[in-house]
């Protein structure tokens, strides 16, 4: 049975959020405002907030920056997941994942497909782990980034959420580059 045990810690996470827009600014970004309230509403921390055209190489440097970032956990990208020629957020992300998070789509589909039917065919919602920092790729509409907060990273990004969540296994994304360390050093 999933839930919340309350017994255990709950652990802030630093969470980025990228708006991938063509013409959005800060004051018209209603998806990324959602995310940002909903992220420190849940009592995690907007490590940062950007917004960039629908340009590959500059999703690609602003991802690749925040998942260089020590100090940031988790990036979420809106926009840009859509068929048309200028949607390439999952051909800008997609590359720089060591792990793609399979599941995602599957569970964002069908919490999707339950709000707006066949229409869900239209994203391509992706997920992965890319320098041991977890990168979730959501639609642009408020309704596909709160039903992605609400019905899925809410609870994957909260530690007591049972029987498993992403902040568990956090520490633990990064282990084969310390047994790489480790087994150079000798130990």
């Amino acid at each position: 049975m999933s839930g919340l045990d309350m017994t255990r810690p709950f652990v802030a996470l630093r969470i980025a959020v990228l708006t991938v827009s063509d013409s959005r600014d800060l004051a018209s970004d209603r998806s990324g405002a959602l995310l940002a309230e909903r992220i420190v509403a849940a009592g995690h921390d907007l490590a940062a907030r950007e917004i960039v055209p629908d340009e590959v190489a500059q999703i690609q440097d602003v991802v690749k920056a925040w998942i260089a970032d020590p100090a940031i956990d988790a990036v979420i990208t809106t926009g840009g997941t859509g068929f048309t020629g200028r949607d390439v957020t999952p051909e800008a992300v997609e590359p720089l994942f060591e792990k793609r998070m399979e599941g995602f789509s599957t569970v964002f589909h069908m919490v999707s497909f339950g709000k707006i039917g066949t229409s869900t065919l239209q994203s391509r919602a992706t997920a992965g782990v890319a320098n041991a920092t977890y990168v979730f790729c959501l639609p642009g509409s408020p309704g596909a980034c709160r039903d992605g907060w609400d019905e899925i990273l809410a609870n994957q990004l909260d530690m007591r959420h049972r029987p498993c969540n992403f902040v568990e296994i956090l520490p633990r994304l990064d282990e084969h580059l310390k047994r790489a360390k480790a087994q150079g050093a000798g130990l």
